[in-house]
């Protein structure tokens, strides 16, 4: 293969490994009993096909098993589609497939009515791993999806519904689907769109679902010669943000400046308005190559559904992404939020053809991001050089917000191995709660979940 995004930060991980009692620095907190995985993707080989893309590549769960302050084990799993298995001699896992989208999820990994579920988007189903990592096999929610499903969900802390908002290049409508709380399909209902759009995250409040309609669609072009990921950038579609009544399931489309969004931080109802907070990528970069880069930055929109209006204002310009909050206020007035700061993602800030001696010692200083949105401020968690940092995830310890910790993997150069680090929230910059030392590298990845006991 000419050339792959997976070096470096990214580089796959050759193997499977399973290890018990890890050592740890510092003191677990005795309440978090429960597993904190992460998924992303890791080819089984770089002459393959799937290595040309992040997005393709077969999925590998990354997973820590904390129980009673002890971390009791960490696992590395493939993702088990049909072709994973063939290749790694053993029989395929049975279970639907929708539209030949048969991918080994790569994306997220979640829990859902007591099972594990690693997920993907563009019109893949999500695989069913067991509690150990393995997996069970494709799932359609006993033929509760009439096609796939989607990398991001969000569920509603009051109802415990989880929503999802599907796409599939061969549809011409997107698909919001609930999911109740014991895991049944509850609700599919399709909204028209033309072009057929990318649409990888999407935001949720009390009244509404905001659904993003972004100048990024199915390139036929791109996919008859041969693109993995045969999506570009389209002037002629446009971008609007679409406001659907969670109570009556009425749509209105509002006209927006056109740009880019992977990723919610949070989104709530404040009056008539609807605040929808994002990290937001400028038109020109995803032009340039839809991939993880550029320089994207946290903004807030402020929709105004009775003026047709949406006003953009920039909460921090650092590049930055994977934002994560307190999950218990999802939809709702909020306070904090995390974000990651990585340069092995951002490298297209540095002049092409920069040598990796020329760049400053700040680039290698990989960077945890918290947000104080009331009072406007932020707190930088840096690691050292070379310790390339994944998404920050919040777990709740007490009532208060920020009472809690921030939960991510990070390379530790010193050992060629990743640590679990855990912060306490409420003192971000401080020592670490606790480390969990791996017995593995955890290479650069996507999305992750703490899914308690």
């Amino acid at each position: 293969m000419a050339s792959t995004p997976f070096k470096g930060a990214f580089t796959p991980v050759a193997e499977e490994i399973t290890a018990f009692d890890l050592e740890v620095t510092g003191r677990i907190p005795a309440e978090l009993n429960g597993r904190y995985l992460r998924n992303g993707p890791n080819p089984l080989s770089l002459d393959d096909p799937s290595a040309s893309h992040l997005f393709i590549g077969e999925g590998m769960v990354h997973g820590v098993r904390l129980r009673d302050g002890h971390a009791e084990w960490y696992r590395n799993r493939w993702v088990r589609n049909a072709h994973v298995s063939k290749r790694l001699g053993e029989q395929p896992r049975p279970g639907p497939v929708h539209g030949d989208m048969d991918f080994a999820a790569n994306t997220h990994v979640i829990g859902l009515a007591g099972r594990t579920f690693a997920t993907m988007e563009a019109g893949a189903l999500p695989y069913e791993l067991d509690y150990e990592l393995d997996t069970i096999g494709p799932c359609d929610f006993d033929g509760g999806l009439p096609g796939g499903f989607a990398a991001h969900t969000h569920a509603d802390p009051a109802t415990g519904e989880l929503h999802a908002m599907a796409y599939f290049f061969g549809w011409d409508h997107h698909q919001h689907i609930v999911i109740d709380a014991k895991g049944t399909v509850t609700q599919v209902k399709g909204i028209p769109i033309a072009d057929a759009p990318m649409l990888h995250d999407f935001a949720l409040t009390e009244r509404y679902v905001v659904i993003y309609d972004l100048p990024v669609t199915f390139s036929m072009a791109r996919a008859e010669k041969g693109a993995q990921l045969p999506y570009a950038w389209n002037d002629a579609h446009g971008a609007r943000l679409g406001l659907m009544s969670r109570e009556t399931g009425d749509l209105r489309w509002i006209e927006m400046e056109p740009c880019w969004v992977f990723h919610t931080l949070n989104a709530y109802d404040d009056g008539d308005q609807v605040v929808v907070d994002v990290v937001r990528y400028p038109e020109q970069f995803v032009y340039a190559r839809l991939d993880m880069g550029g320089a994207p930055t946290l903004d807030r929109w402020r929709i105004d559904p009775g003026a047709g209006k949406i006003g953009q204002t920039r909460l921090d310009d650092r590049a930055q992404e994977f934002p994560r909050m307190d999950e218990r206020r999802t939809g709702r007035p909020y306070r904090y939020g995390y974000t990651a700061a990585t340069r092995d993602l951002y490298d297209v800030v540095y002049p092409a053809g920069t040598e990796l001696e020329d760049l400053p010692d700040e680039a290698f200083d990989n960077t945890l991001i918290k947000h104080d949105l009331e009072r406007g401020t932020q707190q930088m968690r840096q690691f050292g050089r070379g310790a390339y940092v994944g998404e920050p995830v919040f777990v709740p310890s007490g009532e208060a917000e920020d009472d809690g910790y921030v939960l991510s993997y990070v390379n530790n150069p010193a050992r060629g191995a990743a640590d679990l680090v855990i912060l306490s929230a409420q003192d971000f910059t401080g020592e670490p709660v606790a480390t969990v030392h791996l017995p593995a590298r955890v290479p650069l990845g996507f999305h992750g979940s703490w899914i308690a006991d």
